[in-house]
């Protein structure tokens, strides 16, 4: 799990190297990144507090904590660069996810929302702290599904094209959902409800492989691309719609 929080932190380090240097914020969903933040918010919220989600080993003494602080840190940082510092070079025409029936900036709360209901009404109770338990639970939850406003994005691209240092931050993203999803194969039965239930145990599970199946199609282009050291394209909107 620390390794997969380590790939996480690597992939925003690596989305601000990218923003700040070049100075731009194109091809970067600012949704993505609100999710995000909401994410490490309520993670630490719970891990700071409390030690029933923290890694057994010495990981989670400080290091653990260290990493998800930095991460945020590194979100909180790249969507300043989306909406203030480099917001003329923002996309925010190709950025609608879910924005057909709401202001314009809000279509994160298509996601943001049930994904909380879910988290108040099934989750574990290491915390035995409603408040704690809610919370860690919402983070790994909405972490699921967080990447969809920027997957959306690229395929509402007209060229399909993804910059190399957009495409690492999306690829880090994902490999670290394999390494925590490694992790909860052997650990999703220690997640119990109040009850005793395993439900959350199970979503917790499935929470991890909706991410990795909603990246499936990015991570063979991503590969392609890798393997024959050639720019990353997508097929998007406008290319399947003439096929």
């Amino acid at each position: 799990m620390t390794y997969g929080a380590m790939s996480r932190m690597f992939g925003f380090g690596i989305l601000i190297v990218k923003m700040y240097t070049s100075k731009k914020a194109s091809g970067v969903s600012a949704k993505t990144l609100q999710l995000y933040c909401i994410v490490f918010a309520f993670r630490l919220s719970s891990i700071v507090r409390h030690e029933g989600y923290l890694p057994y080993d010495k990981s989670g003494d400080w290091l653990y904590h260290f990493i998800e602080f930095c991460g945020f840190f590194f979100a909180a940082g790249a969507l300043y660069g989306c909406l203030k510092q480099f917001e003329s070079t923002y996309q925010r025409d190709v950025d609608k996810f879910g924005e057909m029936n709401v202001p314009t900036g809000y279509g994160a709360v298509y996601l943001a929302v049930p994904v909380l209901i879910l988290a108040i009404l099934i989750h574990p109770n290491l915390n035995t702290d409603f408040l704690s338990d809610v919370a860690w639970t919402y983070s790994m939850y909405l972490e699921s599904v967080a990447l969809i406003p920027q997957l959306y994005m690229f395929q509402k691209q007209k060229s399909g094209i993804v910059e190399l240092l957009t495409a690492h931050f999306v690829a880090a993203l994902g490999f670290g959902r394999i390494l925590e999803f490694a992790f909860w194969v052997y650990s999703y039965h220690e997640l119990s409800g109040s009850s005793g239930s395993s439900l959350p145990g199970y979503i917790a599970l499935f929470a991890q492989i909706l991410q990795m199946l909603l990246m499936l199609d990015f991570f063979w282009y991503y590969i392609k691309a890798v393997k024959n050291a050639t720019p990353l394209v997508l097929p998007t909107q406008n290319a399947m719609g003439m096929v």
